[in-house]
């Protein structure tokens, strides 16, 4: 491979901001694995945010890229997995697997896809230096054509300069799976690993049952310190379901906590997430449980009597879980933990994906 730009590339970030910016390039923030593509005739390699490589993962993508992308590029992108119903970040996680043949059984029953948004080289040129403005225009012309309607693999993000389109697309396009917007400055040069871009991200609050801790890798075997508190959400059928986490507080307050929720340690046999007598398949919180993605890290818990509840903050669900890691609001002694449901949770809009990428989720299961 010999291209103007050369892998491995950290890719350049958005730092978070609460309000929509007045002047700049507007794009759905899609929710997926960052991902930048390199292209050399038929030598194509996928890195990830953290420079590794993730070819051997998408084979769908290696054939797709090869068939619509031009013969020598550096494309900026998301892989995502689309369906009818929205895009699919489990169905994703699942496609990072050891096995080959599994790998190729995947890449057949839930194909990715590649969400272009920026472009890096082009033939020989290194476009990095050049403002967003002129790399949008050149990434727009490069894929104008690319594909065959519904078949197509990759795409190009929609994006708009108008502040009322883009406040729309903030409040429409979560209800397909995406979670808030990227601006991007038209002045901006390309700057791998810097915050030079901007995020907006919905953010909104939940009463939540502590069912469980974990410990902190500083605790040592004997514990005492809280690396992260386990938090529920009652179905309707009564069962306090695991809804995520939050883990971000002092050390001081780490150690505070240990000592403060002694009391409400209890068994297994007497916990709602009793790991032994749950179906096959059901996702809750495991007794002995490491990290599909790290597999020396312990994600065993501490059972909690369900009686504390916690204000959290979070931005968007994945299904009936926290998208990602809440955020700690406040305690909320003043509120019964059996009042904690799902009813609380604000519901977004059903968007389609094709309303917003065309093609994108038509024909996925």
């Amino acid at each position: 491979m010999e291209l103007p730009v050369m892998p491995p590339v950290s890719p350049m970030l958005a730092k978070s901001v609460r309000t929509i910016p007045p002047v700049a390039s507007y794009e759905p923030k899609w929710d997926g694995f960052r991902s930048i593509c390199f292209r050399d005739n038929a030598e194509v390699v996928l890195g990830s945010r953290n420079e590794r490589p993730m070819t051997r993962y998408f084979p769908e993508l290696v054939a797709a890229i090869t068939a619509e992308l031009p013969q020598r590029c550096v494309i900026d992108g998301e892989i995502v997995v689309a369906t009818e119903h929205g895009l699919d970040f489990e169905a994703l996680q699942q496609r990072i697997h050891p096995a080959d043949s599994r790998v190729r059984m995947l890449a057949e029953h839930t194909p990715a896809s590649l969400i272009a948004f920026d472009v890096l080289a082009l033939g020989d040129d290194d476009y990095t230096g050049r403002p967003f403005s002129e790399r949008r225009a050149a990434l727009v012309d490069a894929m104008a054509g690319s594909g065959a309607g519904s078949h197509r693999s990759i795409h190009v993000t929609p994006a708009t300069t108008d502040v009322a389109t883009a406040r729309r697309w903030f409040s429409e396009f979560e209800g397909a799976g995406l979670d808030g917007l990227i601006a991007k400055p038209l002045t901006l040069t390309y700057q791998p690993d810097k915050r030079v871009m901007f995020k907006i991200k919905h953010e909104r609050t939940a009463d939540c049952v502590v069912a469980g801790y974990r410990v902190h890798k500083s605790g040592g075997s004997k514990g005492g310190v809280v690396g992260s508190l386990l938090l529920g959400l009652y179905q309707e059928d009564g069962q306090l379901a695991s809804v995520g986490v939050i883990g971000a507080f002092p050390m001081a307050e780490r150690r505070r906590l240990f000592t403060e929720l002694q009391p409400l340690v209890t068994g297994f046999d007497e916990h709602p997430w009793n790991w032994a007598a749950h179906a096959a398949g059901q996702r809750t919180p495991r007794k002995n449980e490491t990290s599909r993605w790290n597999a020396g890290k312990d994600l065993s818990f501490v059972p909690l009597r369900p009686e504390r509840v916690v204000e959290v903050r979070y931005d968007h669900m994945e299904g009936t879980r926290f998208r990602h890691t809440a955020q700690f609001n406040r305690w909320r002694s003043d509120r019964d933990p059996r009042s904690c449901t799902y009813a609380q949770l604000e519901q977004p809009i059903t968007f389609n994906l094709d309303d917003i990428v065309p093609g994108l989720g038509s024909g996925r299961a």
